[in-house]
């Protein structure tokens, strides 16, 4: 699918513009010549951004690995912002540069941060420092958005810093993320009716889809049966009033869509 035109990006990304331009700020400051470029992924990028529903995707690309004073100074940082973001907050990953070109899977970070994981920082600092790093098989995913859709904030262009992700390697990202959907849909309905959906469409037609996007093709794609789960799934998506899901129906749905993935 084609990325949505400069204009058109640019004028979605205008509410949170000041944001963005914070964060390059910012980053320029704390990681001066270590720092390789800012990329911005996710629903930001993909034309559904919504301030109530999303977070905000960063990918961060740096020379070497980053002392443990600079990832304190950074965290910091990204959670000062954080305060000031979207309702779910700044996702945001730092990796060097060795991994993206050519691109290493499982891929290892240098540094994390997510919503989920703020109050074990702000409780600990020290130890979050210490412990948040290692490898994540969600970067492939968040490679693929970047190469072909994301967009560059700051720093050398995207094609020069990352190599086209494996589709053996992309795949199984994604897979990972919706693998336990029958176990998991009952709790997260939204979001795995419209990721099982963006699973499918890749494994079908090679299309890297949003949310939003996996659900609309998914109403034209699956049996009636489901379309009234996935117009559902949108529904909350687009934050556009109360949902009541058949959980039933969902559950049969993740065993139906899982079976023609696998398959």
């Amino acid at each position: 699918m084609a990325c949505e035109s400069e204009n058109g990006m640019n004028k979605m990304l205008a509410p949170i513009q000041e944001l963005l331009d914070t964060f390059v700020t910012r980053s320029k400051q704390i990681l001066k010549d270590n720092l390789t470029g800012i990329y911005l992924h996710g629903s930001a990028v993909m034309g559904c951004f919504n301030p109530e529903k999303s977070d905000l995707d960063f990918i961060v690309v740096v020379n070497e690995a980053l002392p443990d004073s600079i990832k304190k100074e950074y965290m910091d940082m990204i959670v000062e912002l954080n305060a000031c973001g979207p309702a779910k907050g700044i996702e945001m990953s730092v990796v060097t540069k060795s991994v993206c070109n050519p691109f290493v899977y499982p891929t290892p970070f240098d540094l994390h941060f997510s919503i989920a994981h703020l109050n074990w920082y702000k409780s600990n600092p020290d130890d979050y420092i210490q412990k948040m790093k290692g490898t994540d098989k969600d970067l492939a995913a968040h490679f693929t958005i970047i190469t072909n859709r994301g967009k560059s904030l700051y720093g050398e262009p995207i094609e020069k810093v990352f190599s086209k992700v494996p589709e053996k390697d992309y795949f199984d990202s994604i897979w990972n993320d919706i693998a336990d959907a029958v176990e998991d849909i009952s709790e997260n309905t939204m979001y795995l009716t419209l990721n099982l959906a963006r699973v499918l469409s890749y494994k079908k037609d090679e299309v890297i889809l949003s949310k939003k996007e996996a659900g609309e093709w998914a109403l034209k794609n699956l049996s009636k049966e489901y379309h009234p789960l996935v117009e559902a799934a949108l529904k909350e998506y687009s934050d556009v009033g109360l949902v009541v899901y058949d959980l039933e129906l969902a559950k049969q749905y993740a065993e139906y869509m899982l079976s023609r993935i696998a398959n």
